[in-house]
């Protein structure tokens, strides 16, 4: 008997996985192709600025989190600037919304979350790789997000941190099933 409550435990969490990432890669397709869009009208490059030692408030590796007043040199359009922001911040509501449409509880909340991020976010890569070539290389530098200040970075950065939280939210979810 504790073996068919497992089973049909599991049944409907796989399904909610599968539309959870299958929402995540398409909302990684727009995003990507907003990008393009957005860079092609601005004649942008999908290299961020060079930037000096005194513009990066913070370095951890593989990531440099840059003072809040280099911002206008990752995008020079200040109008542009404000609305790219609302659409990162829009982004992250919109995951998370997904996140609390899947589950009831905290804690399957926050591994949907965990998992539409980082399904999401590889596949903005894969989809700019697909559509304009880019990246080349997995040490291509990108601009991640511009919220709260311009974090920089090489493009395998992303790549492991989305890498985790998938893991991470897998588990989560075994560790709800078993329970």
């Amino acid at each position: 008997m504790k073996i068919e409550y497992h089973k049909t435990m599991q049944e409907p969490k796989i399904r909610t996985i599968l539309l959870v990432s299958i929402f995540a890669i398409a909302f990684a397709f727009v995003e990507a192709s907003v990008v393009v869009y957005l860079r092609h009208l601005l004649g942008a490059s999908f290299n961020p600025p060079q930037v000096s030692r005194e513009q990066v408030l913070l370095l951890v590796p593989g990531i440099a989190f840059l003072d809040p007043k280099t911002t206008l040199a990752v995008m020079k359009d200040s109008q542009i600037l404000k609305v790219e922001q609302f659409r990162e911040a829009a982004t992250i509501i919109m995951l998370a919304s997904v996140a609390f449409l899947a589950a009831k509880e905290a804690r399957e909340k926050l591994a949907y979350f965990l998992l539409a991020f980082g399904v999401w976010d590889i596949f903005y890569y894969v989809f700019l790789r697909l559509v304009i070539g880019w990246p080349k290389s997995l040490f291509d530098s990108d601009i991640f997000f511009l919220l709260p200040v311009p974090w920089v970075g090489p493009v395998i950065t992303p790549l492991i941190i989305s890498s985790v939280l998938i893991f991470a939210a897998l588990l989560l979810l075994k560790r709800k099933v078993e329970l």
